[in-house]
């Protein structure tokens, strides 16, 4: 479950982290509202949508088609205003008429941002924060490392950049230092990653401590991330975290009932939280082939045998090794709901789930919905052969296929024709 950056700074805050002072609003006059209660002539007003790359962002309703696609291509000198918006003056008066301003701009207007797609995403909320003094900025995340089965402290000094681009261009430039599973993450690993970034003095100490918050939060709240991007070092070497994303392990929710409270269910695709309320495992792509498989790593298969087949997948879609007839029907219904799947593949290997539970609940989703669409259909394992004699007798125009392979040549053709 991803957090919105004033959420984010909430739990931070409660946890011993420094954070600038701020205030989420909804309508213009709570923003304006919380701008004059925190007093001061320098202001940031920040969209808060799950999605980076915000201040390089812009609103649909504010440029035009080119400017859009130049921001999706991540070019940094797109022209126009984006989704972080600096609103310093000479008073405070005219600070509070740039606030304004700013949230009239975002509130309920459409971000696009590199991470979003071209539809981007409705501005429903803002933050609105306090400016900051800025001589450094850094880089710093607790994470899971999976590999090594222990939290990570990875910190880098150059904080304010996409670390996927750091690591791509400069992989020396990121630190990192592994917490012990019994004793935890210690003092001396914290005085070790700020030597590494070069810090000294009160900055130093600053670190030490924001490093021992942003652990002691990442337990406390059964974090699957927490990351700083900039965590900057002021002109007074003060160690504040500027920027906050923090993503909360699903399974431990039930745990978390006041996070859990916070779930921002407007920000996920209608298609993902269709699929959730069945158990269903669905991630939306941009493709043009539907798939319904049974299983992770046979859904990953069937994705990359289309992909080898010239072409490409619509979804991914998992019912689960043991799903039901009403989990398949949802399935299939969700799938064929996206007007940009031109075909649908069905992939399903019975091991504990029945082929023919399968075959019942493709048949019970066309007859309810209809369908458009070439519908190919790959069953193997556990009933398979009374699966296909139920297909065979639904009186449905389905693509029969007997292995992976030919049932990926046939999608590919049917989009192709």
């Amino acid at each position: 479950m991803k957090l919105h950056e004033y959420q984010a700074k909430e739990l931070l805050g409660r946890h011993g982290v420094a954070v600038p002072p701020g205030k989420a609003a909804h309508t213009v006059a709570d923003a304006v509202s919380a701008a004059k209660e925190m007093g001061g002539d320098f202001y940031v007003v920040k969209a808060q949508v799950h999605a980076g790359g915000r201040g390089k962002g812009r609103f649909k309703e504010v440029v035009d088609a080119d400017v859009l696609a130049r921001v999706l291509r991540g070019e940094a000198d797109v022209p126009g205003k984006g989704g972080v918006q600096l609103c310093g003056a000479a008073t405070h008066d005219e600070a509070v008429a740039k606030v304004r301003a700013a949230a009239e701009m975002m509130l309920g207007n459409t971000l696009v941002t590199k991470q979003t797609g071209i539809d981007g995403v409705k501005v429903k909320t803002i933050l609105i924060t306090t400016g900051a003094a800025i001589k450094k900025e850094l880089y710093a995340a607790i994470l899971l490392d999976r590999q090594k089965s222990r939290l990570l402290l990875m910190a880098s000094t150059e904080g304010g950049t996409e670390i996927e681009e750091v690591a791509a261009h400069n992989p020396g430039a990121i630190h990192k230092v592994w917490a012990d599973p019994v004793t935890g993450l210690g003092d001396w690993q914290c005085r070790q990653m700020a030597f590494m970034l070069g810090l000294s003095g009160k900055a130093f100490k600053g670190a030490v401590k924001m490093f021992k918050a942003l652990y002691a939060t990442y337990l406390a709240v059964d974090a699957s991330m927490v990351e700083i991007n900039p965590l900057v070092i002021t002109p007074d070497d003060d160690v504040v975290a500027l920027d906050a994303k923090v993503t909360i392990d699903d399974n431990a929710l039930f745990r978390q009932a006041e996070i859990h409270s916070w779930y921002d269910a407007g920000e996920d695709d209608a298609a993902e939280i269709e699929a959730s309320k069945f158990n269903l495992n669905f991630i939306k792509l941009d493709g043009n082939i539907g798939c319904m498989v049974n299983g992770a790593g046979l859904a990953m298969a069937t994705m990359d045998i289309i992909k080898l087949y010239g072409g490409e997948p619509a979804n991914f879609l998992d019912v689960g090794g043991g799903a039901q007839k009403d989990q398949v029907k949802a399935a299939l219904q969700i799938i064929t709901k996206d007007p940009s799947v031109h075909a649908i593949l069905v992939n399903i290997f019975g091991g504990i789930m029945r082929c023919d539970v399968i075959a019942e609940g493709i048949v019970a989703a066309v007859a309810e919905a209809g369908l458009s669409v070439p519908l190919v259909v790959r069953l193997a394992g556990t009933n398979a052969d009374k699966g296909k004699e139920i297909l065979a007798h639904s009186g449905l125009s389905i693509i029969p296929a007997d292995t992976l392979a030919d049932a990926a040549e046939k999608a590919v053709a049917a989009v192709s024709k």
